[in-house]
């Protein structure tokens, strides 16, 4: 009986246990696909406009979470869910900041944004909108417990930046750096067979070497220098300082402490979070509270469409790593993007396209095929480039058919050149007792695989190869530029420009935002009034959040890992296949 009686509370628990998971997945079934839903409802609906502001209200920035130039449908998804985002969209910020500077219930903006998630790119855009909102006469405070340099950069255009009486400001000047795995890879077998071409393609030079080449040393130091007069300049400007007393600062770690950071002329004040709402209600009328509101009160991009204007301005998002395959919001693939600009062609009411690159690049067949289709389309209509933070390699490769070319002067660009790296794990297989045995027809049948040394006829393939695409890429750029190929040759061969000194040297043709891209194309059209629409359209379905949610996050957690070991983990996707030819960023460039 007792027998019978413990199966029995036995099935009775494995079916509770299964019901419970039942019940829960059908739960989070539910939540999703409400989710979802509701996510098509906001993407199919008439524009929302923004929401009814009191008078005297301050629109409040804090930029801390990752920033995009465009808002991934998985975390509009949160936003539909109503939970808080974990990024958000720089048009959605450029758009806030206009708004609330026509919009006569807006007082100010108080910004509170003290470790920005973008690059410096997109920070200087935010800052360039709020020094257009100033001109209006409204006031912009900053308020920090402390100042990341970055968020220091973008917090100095303010009138007045205030601090925790015990926080800091990181300002301390440019640097970065680059890990080198040569010794490592000698002792434990683990390493990388390389294949390159272009003296500055040094993304592969950690592999080869245990030091920096008097090369990538060059280019990172010149990307750094141009990038921080730049920066100094425009804060020198703001705070009304001496770049040579921003330079002393910076030497002498002045904002170590709150009281040096006043001293230094860094700050303006020091103050608690209470003390500083004090301050702001100081600027008002109604100084007996205070009305925050936040980028999703004063709408989105989309709610200034105007169905009264039939003209429009395509802006096709470009954004992540070039890979052959479908793509989606953070990924470029031939698939997706195809679409959006085949979408923004046969649509009569898009009178040209604005294509917004920013990408480090990728793979060197796909920049190809978008590099062509770009070359076609801008025979039916006007095409403008617009470069975010990084337009490199083949983020530059698929800049090129336009018939204007912009970037931010702190644009990350160039990187003409091509490489290849194959993981190969022979040593530490051998040292573990694991041998690999292959059986051919032909001497190179094998190809490449990561558990033997690449043969001498792989090499010679693989080289040929990386020489054709960088032969293609450099006549690409002589034929766009209008250079001969002597001249391409000096500012190729891997090497990095900031879009000040790709401007300089004829890579791109002017320097300016988004905004003055979309203007540049809408006088190419002839039009003057239009609306803008942004590709590629994504409709949310449970298929596609699947497709675009794992992929983003996975890619979220790979991101955290150094570039050696994302390399590592793509070897069973080159095993057995063709080499994938890179035209990408020459390096992890992390510039703090």
């Amino acid at each position: 009986m007792d027998f019978i009686a413990n199966a029995m509370n036995f099935l009775k628990n494995l079916l509770a246990a299964i019901l419970g998971n039942l019940i829960a997945f059908g739960f989070l079934s539910v939540f999703l696909l409400m989710g979802i839903a509701g996510l098509a409802t906001l993407t199919t609906a008439s524009p929302e406009g923004k929401q009814p502001l009191a008078e005297e209200s301050i629109l409040r920035l804090r930029l801390n979470e990752v920033i995009y130039d465009r808002l991934p449908t998985i975390e509009a998804l949160n936003l539909s869910l109503g939970l808080e985002p974990d990024a958000v969209g720089l048009d959605q910020i450029l758009y806030s900041i206009r708004e609330a500077a026509e919009d006569e219930n807006i007082a100010g903006i108080s910004l509170e944004s003290q470790f920005i998630n973008a690059g410096w790119s997109q920070t200087r855009s935010i800052r360039k909108a709020l020094e257009a909102f100033k001109t209006t006469g409204k006031f912009v405070y900053a308020y920090g417990d402390f100042f990341s340099q970055k968020s220091y950069y973008l917090a100095s255009v303010a009138d007045s930046i205030f601090l925790n009486p015990v926080g800091q400001v990181d300002f301390k000047g440019l640097s970065s750096e680059i890990l080198y795995y040569k010794d490592f890879q000698d002792q434990y077998g683990v390493k990388m067979e390389v294949i390159r071409l272009g003296k500055y393609k040094s993304a592969v030079e950690p592999y080869l070497d245990n030091k920096m080449s008097p090369e990538n040393r060059n280019q990172i130091q010149t990307l750094l220098d141009d990038i921080w007069e730049v920066v100094a300049e425009e804060i020198a400007s703001s705070r009304s300082l001496t770049p040579f007393a921003l330079d002393q600062a910076a030497d002498q770690l002045a904002g170590n402490t709150a009281a040096r950071a006043i001293k230094a002329g860094l700050i303006d004040g020091l103050s608690y979070e209470a003390a500083y709402h004090d301050k702001l209600k100081s600027r008002l009328t109604d100084t007996e509270s205070l009305e925050f509101v936040s980028l999703r009160h004063m709408g989105t991009p989309s709610s200034g469409y105007d169905s009264n204007i039939k003209d429009r301005i395509a802006v096709i998002y470009a954004q992540g790593t070039i890979l052959y395959g479908d793509g989606n919001e953070t990924i470029i693939g031939k698939t997706v993007f195809l679409n959006a600009l085949d979408e923004a062609l046969e649509n009569i009411r898009v009178k040209a396209i604005v294509v917004r690159v920013d990408s480090p690049g990728g793979d060197a067949l796909t920049s190809e095929i978008i590099w062509e289709r770009l070359h076609a389309a801008k025979e039916k209509k006007p095409l403008i480039v617009s470069m975010g933070d990084v337009a490199a390699s083949g983020g530059y490769y698929i800049s090129l058919p336009a018939q204007k070319i912009l970037a931010d002067p702190l644009t990350v660009t160039g990187s003409i050149g091509v490489w290849a790296t194959l993981p190969n794990v022979a040593g530490l297989t051998q040292e573990l007792g694991i041998a690999a045995e292959q059986v051919s027809t032909h001497k190179n049948a094998v190809g490449y695989s990561p558990f033997e040394k690449t043969s001498d006829g792989f090499r010679k393939a693989a080289k040929e190869s990386i020489n054709q695409v960088y032969t293609t890429f450099k006549s690409h750029v002589s034929a766009d530029r209008n250079m001969d190929l002597s001249t391409v040759e000096k500012i190729a061969q891997g090497r990095v420009w900031s879009g000040k000194r790709a401007f300089q040297n004829g890579l791109i043709d002017g320097l300016g935002g988004l905004q003055t891209a979309v203007n540049m194309a809408a006088k190419a059209a002839g039009v003057e009034a239009f609306n803008i629409v942004s590709y590629p359209k994504i409709t949310p379905s449970l298929e596609n959040f699947l497709e675009a949610g794992f992929p983003l996050m996975q890619a979220q957690w790979q991101t955290q890992l150094p570039a050696y070991w994302q390399a590592l983990l793509r070897i069973n996707q080159h095993s057995g296949q063709p080499i994938q030819l890179q035209t990408q960023l020459p390096f992890e460039l992390n510039i703090k």
